[in-house]
C-alpha cells in the first residue's frame, strides 16, 4: 500500500519527482483493504491491493506477509521500498484484527463470519482538480466516510458515531489525513505513473462493432454497440439520434478490464426499424484522432427468414418433380428386366424406391 508520511529516505526511491500538470488525462491511485474472520475455516485473512489507473500494481496478504509487485514496472524498486511496505502491511493487519474485534463487541455479535473494509485514494482529473476519499465498512455496509472538504467524519449509524467522535477529537488527526489525500497521495500517484509510464501513459485505440437483432413479438430492433481494447479507461460512448444524445430505451454496461490491461464497454438501444438511419453509436476516446460514429446495421433476421423460405420452396419444387417422374415411370408397361427387378425386391427387404 502507499505509505503514510514516511522518512525522507523512502522518497529517494522516486526516479523523477513529477509535479501537477505533467500528465494528460485523469489518473487515480486507489487501495482496497479487507480483513475477514471465518470461524468455519478456523482462520482469518487480510489482504491489501493497490491500483493505478485501474491496474493492479501491488498487493499484501496474510499468507505471504509481504508487499509484492504485480506488474513488471514495479519490480525495479529497491529492496528498501518493499521491506518498508511489508512492515506497514503487517502493522495494518494487526490493526484490522483489533478493529474487527472491537466492532464485534460493540455490536454484541458472536464469533460468526465478519469482515472489515477500508478504501482510500486520490485522483487528478483532466481539468487539474484533485479528489481524495477514505471509506470504512463493516460486514459489507458503509460504516464511516471522511469528508475531505470539512476534514471531518460522517457516521452511518449510531455505533459508528462512537468512532466519529473519537477521531474528530484527536488533535490534528483529520487534518493530517486531508493533507495525505491532497498532497502525499498525489505525489505517490505521480511517482507510480513515472515508473510505469510506458504502460500507464499509453493509448490503445478502441475497436467498435454494432450487432443487431429483431424482436419477434413486436418487430422492434435491438442494437448493441461494443467498444473493446481501449486504454486508458476513460471513454465517452453514447447513442445519437439525428446527432443528439439519445437516452430513451437504452442500456449500458460498466467499463471492465480485459486480460491484456485494456478495457471493454457496451451499450444497447431498442428502436423502430424504420428509424434505423437516424441513429449512430458515438465514441470519443484519447486513442481516436476524432470522434467515431458507427451506423446501425439492418437486422439479419429478415434475410435469414427469406433464405429459409426460398430454400423450402426450392426443396418442394425438386420433390414435386421427383415424385412426378417416379409416378410416370411406374405407369409405363414394364420391360422384362424391370419386372424381374421389381419382383425380387418384393420378396426381399423393401427397396428404397418402392412406394
Amino acid at each position: 500500500m502507499a505509505p503514510r508520511p514516511a522518512p525522507l529516505s523512502l522518497l529517494v526511491l522516486a526516479v523523477i519527482t513529477l509535479r501537477e500538470g505533467c500528465f494528460e488525462g485523469s489518473h487515480s491511485l486507489k487501495y482496497f483493504q479487507n480483513y475477514i474472520l471465518d470461524p468455519s475455516q478456523g482462520r482469518s485473512y487480510y489482504v491489501t491491493v493497490g491500483y493505478v489507473d485501474g491496474q493492479l500494481f501491488s498487493s499484501y496478504d496474510s499468507n505471504s506477509r509481504k508487499e509484492q509487485p504485480r506488474v513488471s514496472w514495479m519490480e525495479k524498486l529497491e529492496k528498501e521500498y518493499w521491506d518498508s511496505q511489508s512492515h506497514i502491511g503487517r502493522l495494518n493487519e494487526e490493526r484490522f484484527r483489533r478493529n474487527l474485534e472491537s466492532l464485534r463487541n460493540r455490536y454484541s455479535q458472536s464469533e460468526g463470519f465478519h469482515m472489515i473494509q477500508q478504501t482510500f485514494g486520490c485522483e487528478v482529473r483532466e481539468d487539474g482538480s484533485k479528489l481524495g476519499f477514505e471509506h470504512h465498512g463493516y460486514d459489507g455496509k458503509t460504516f464511516l466516510t471522511f469528508d475531505k472538504e470539512t476534514a471531518s467524519w460522517v457516521a452511518l449509524d449510531s455505533q459508528a458515531q462512537i468512532t466519529q467522535r473519537k477521531w474528530d477529537a484527536i488533535p490534528g488527526f483529520n487534518q493530517k489525513l486531508k493533507s495525505y489525500l491532497d498532497e502525499y497521495c498525489i505525489d505517490w500517484l505521480e511517482k507510480y505513473l513515472s515508473y510505469g509510464n510506458k504502460t500507464l501513459l499509453r493509448t490503445e485505440t478502441p475497436v467498435v462493432t454494432v450487432s443487431s437483432r429483431t424482436e419477434a413479438e413486436d418487430g422492434m430492433e435491438t442494437h448493441v454497440c461494443r467498444v473493446d481494447g481501449f486504454y486508458p479507461r476513460e471513454i465517452d460512448a453514447t447513442w445519437r439520434r439525428d446527432g443528439e444524445v439519445w437516452l430513451q430505451d437504452t442500456l449500458q454496461g460498466s467499463v471492465a478490464p480485459n486480460a491484456d490491461g485494456t478495457f471493454h464497454y457496451w451499450l444497447s438501444i431498442q428502436i423502430d426499424p424504420k428509424d434505423r438511419g437516424r441513429y449512430r453509436c458515438h465514441v470519443e476516446h484519447d486513442g481516436l484522432k476524432e470522434p467515431l460514429d458507427v451506423a446501425l446495421k439492418e437486422s439479419k433476421l429478415g434475410l435469414i427468414i427469406g433464405c429459409i423460405v426460398a430454400g423450402l420452396v426450392l426443396m418442394c419444387a425438386i420433390a414435386g418433380i421427383w415424385f412426378f417422374k417416379r409416378y410416370q415411370k411406374a405407369t409405363e408397361p414394364p420391360q422384362v428386366s424391370d419386372f424381374s427387378s421389381l419382383h425380387m425386391s418384393a420378396n426381399s427387404e423393401p427397396a428404397s424406391d418402392i412406394l
